[in-house]
């Protein structure tokens, strides 16, 4: 019987960067990438209280240019990419037939008929290979530039204050979900005022060969100012607490964007077909059989992903995400549950370890930043 090779996991670009500083590394689909540094609590405290510096090369960049790229994404994807202007981004999704999510995603319209798709990592060739497929017989081609890019983010209240000295571009004029073509340290950049922390920050995309000399630069700068390297695990908890989704835990392909709340994203208005519009359509008028709601623990224990959540008549739902949230010292989590239970307010038990802890359904998100 012939065994069938597993992939090596591909080393991000900034692999010996982080090896240096003493990250511990994990396999993180399909990449070898920094899960910490000082520790996860450290991160992610520096993050709230000043800036934290991100390795996000993993993530795949598809650009779609073209004389129809807009009208072709509008088909692929559940928003409408020609509403946006030059220098803007929507938070998207490219959905299946039936309306499950295959991946969540952020579209960047670079120029009028430029796009850039930013997609997990885990789902990168799915989204590329359907891209590809619902492109065709459109004027629109498809180049992903996964391995080619480079992507460095930081995030945190003084992320303005560390990067402007750096860029060549005004900051301060990229509004959030903007994004705008410069130079930073030297380096040609797409600098992105975007993030996945419920902070402000930037996301620098860059030449995969010039990441490096990027992270370099913007950690020099950074650290007298409080900035300090940052992995996934902080990146996660950060994420938890900002009530921002990640796909293989709130989002999956048996999940619709209406189950996970995010029915501002599906625009159904938008002239046209596009893939899912159909089911999309039907689960709009018919309603969910489940919602994605907020927990906070009102006894002891941290809820953790796959545990049951239930009511006096047994299993109403179950966990997808649960930590300790480091800012608001409480156990808190994400859960779909049924939508009778959805309402803030209503008191649900998480099991633990065979025993039955008091859970409050609270709104999401469970931190904002400061105004």
């Amino acid at each position: 019987m012939t065994e069938i090779a597993t992939p090596e996991p591909i080393p991000t670009p900034l692999l010996d960067r982080h090896e240096a500083l003493g990250a511990k590394i994990v396999e993180f689909a399909g990449w070898l990438m920094p899960i910490s540094y000082a520790g996860i609590l450290e991160e992610h405290r520096a993050v709230r209280s000043a800036a934290g510096l991100f390795d996000l090369s993993h993530m795949g960049e598809l650009v779609v240019e073209g004389p129809e790229a807009g009208v072709a994404l509008a088909a692929a994807l559940v928003t409408d990419p020609p509403s946006l202007a030059v220098g803007r981004a929507q938070y998207s999704m490219i959905c299946a037939p039936d309306g499950g999510i295959l991946d969540d995603l952020i579209v960047y319209r670079l120029a009028p008929d430029r796009f850039m798709v930013v997609a997990n990592a885990s789902n990168a060739r799915t989204v590329s290979d359907a891209l590809a497929e619902r492109l065709d017989g459109f004027g629109a081609v498809l180049d992903d530039r996964s391995l080619a890019t480079g992507l460095v983010a930081i995030q945190g209240p003084r992320s303005l204050e560390i990067l402007q000295p750096l860029a060549g571009v005004d900051l301060a004029s990229i509004r959030y979900y903007g994004i705008a073509e410069g130079v930073v340290a030297g380096i040609p950049a797409q600098v992105a005022r975007t993030g996945y922390t419920g902070e402000d920050g930037f996301e620098l995309f860059v030449d995969v060969e010039r990441a490096g000399e990027a992270w370099d630069a913007v950690l020099d700068a950074g650290r007298p100012l409080g900035l300090v390297p940052v992995g996934l695990g902080a990146r996660d908890t950060l994420r938890l607490e900002a009530g921002m989704p990640l796909y293989g835990n709130e989002l999956d392909r048996a999940t619709t964007p209406y189950e996970a709340g995010l029915d501002r994203v599906v625009k159904l208005a938008k002239a046209g077909e596009f893939t899912g519009r159909a089911a999309l359509e039907k689960v709009a008028a018919d309603g969910v059989r489940r919602r994605l709601v907020g927990l906070v623990l009102r006894g002891r224990g941290i809820a953790r992903h796959g545990y049951p959540v239930l009511d006096a008549d047994g299993v109403t739902g179950v966990v997808t995400s649960g930590t300790m949230s480091p800012t608001l010292g409480l156990a808190i989590a994400m859960a779909y549950v049924a939508p009778a239970h959805a309402q803030p307010g209503t008191m649900l038990d998480v099991e633990i370890r065979g025993a039955r802890v008091a859970a409050e359904v609270v709104p999401l998100p469970f931190y904002k930043r400061p105004a």
